[in-house]
């Protein structure tokens, strides 16, 4: 198959969203189709990427920044529109929607314009995400706003990709009446492999014997970081020399760090930003003696898995998506929504060298369930189904 994807984040932009579309294309690129990516050019890719050029069956459309979001991107429209005659050459078998603002829209018109089928992918929760950006508008509206801005979308596909049940029940209750299938991103089994903790603690100066936890993940208001700064304050009564190193950036750095500040946790608070996925951030999960994660609108909750991939227990609450993978009880502890019962369950972990060991070993067998090969074939299938779909409905 051939198969035109488009979205308005990829790398070097580091979100869920890039990482899944990176894994499916790779994938579905390895079992034999044609994945073609339009997606915006970034400043740090340098004048070659803002002129559109194409790269490894990627193009680069110049994009405008994003004022409430300084690391999105805006593609411009009508560069958008100038692909048209280099992809009609192309024979797509089906467009792929990755994301709902230019390239949903964009997305739309390219199928209609080639009579093709488009798909999409919900990734993300907006009704609890948007509101975080644009602090002005009643939260009220907004989540109306969200609802209806999603059920418009939606119901204008041929058909839905979800990574969760959650969302399928979400969706459902925006009335959507288009199918929607579960298909989660997977992980790459063989890019969680190594990593050299005692190298990292150095690098930072952690002390090896420091325990030491790890959240991953953009540093944004709806992943609840700040829920586990007070986790922090309170488990640091118990064990003071307790350190939560946070991995990545976003919009809601300062305000975490100013947070940090006022709960008097400096000593037990480092912020590390971005860290190159194939060096030093598996380097980061081994020196972790636990993975905390506490987002309650996460439709997947991929690090959870990289986590255990790599032998390092979690300790999550389990809303939205991520009771999909912590259900099974395997790799991790669940803990409720409030601050006492979360850190109860890290002090369980970390007193606890047996509870700790198999929760590792639990954990690893369990993420090899997930692996991004298998994810690739059911997307694979889907695609032929929907292909398949529409044919018979415009016999």
């Amino acid at each position: 198959m051939k198969i035109l994807m488009i979205s308005d984040v990829y790398f070097p932009r580091i979100n869920g969203v890039s990482t899944s579309i990176f894994i499916f294309r790779r994938e579905l690129a390895q079992l034999g189709h044609e994945i073609v990516l339009i997606a915006p050019g970034y400043d740090e890719l340098g004048e070659q990427a803002i002129k559109g050029e194409t790269n490894n069956e990627i193009f680069r459309v110049p994009a405008r920044r994003v004022i409430f979001d300084p690391e999105d991107r805006l593609m411009k429209g009508r560069d958008i529109r100038q692909l048209t005659a280099t992809l009609e050459k192309r024979n797509f078998d089906l467009v792929h929607v990755q994301t709902p603002f230019m390239a949903h829209y964009a997305g739309l018109k390219f199928a209609r314009h080639f009579n093709l089928p488009c798909v999409a992918s919900y990734h993300t929760f907006f009704e609890e995400y948007l509101y975080h950006y644009l602090p002005l508008v009643p939260k009220k509206l907004m989540r109306y706003m969200a609802r209806s801005f999603s059920q418009s979308q939606c119901n204008a596909l041929d058909a839905l990709i979800v990574p969760s049940r959650a969302m399928v029940e979400i969706l459902h209750g925006y009335h959507i009446k288009t199918p929607i299938r579960i298909i989660s991103t997977g992980i790459d089994l063989a890019d969680l492999r190594g990593g050299d903790g005692i190298a990292f603690r150095l690098r930072h100066s952690i002390a090896t014997e420091r325990p030491m936890v790890i959240y991953v993940g953009r540093v944004a208001f709806e992943k609840k970081i700040d829920f586990l700064f007070h986790v922090i304050k309170r488990t640091r009564n118990h064990l003071p020399q307790i350190l939560l190193v946070i991995v990545g950036d976003g919009p809601a750095r300062l305000h975490l760090e100013r947070l940090v500040t006022r709960l008097g946790i400096q000593e037990n608070v480092k912020f590390v930003g971005y860290l190159a996925r194939h060096g030093e951030l598996r380097d980061a999960y081994q020196a972790a003696n636990a993975f905390v994660f506490s987002s309650d609108t996460e439709t997947q909750g991929l690090v959870l898995l990289e986590a255990m991939a790599l032998g390092v227990p979690v300790v999550s609450t389990a809303e939205m998506g991520t009771r999909d993978i912590l259900q099974a009880g395997r790799g991790a502890l669940v803990a409720a929504r409030n601050v006492v019962d979360f850190s109860d369950k890290l002090l369980y972990l970390l007193n606890d060298h047996n509870l700790h060991e198999r929760l590792a070993h639990e954990g690893s067998d369990y993420a090899r369930e997930w692996s991004a090969s298998a994810m690739a074939m059911r997307m694979a299938e889907f695609y032929i189904e929907v292909i398949k779909s529409r044919q018979r409905n415009h016999a």
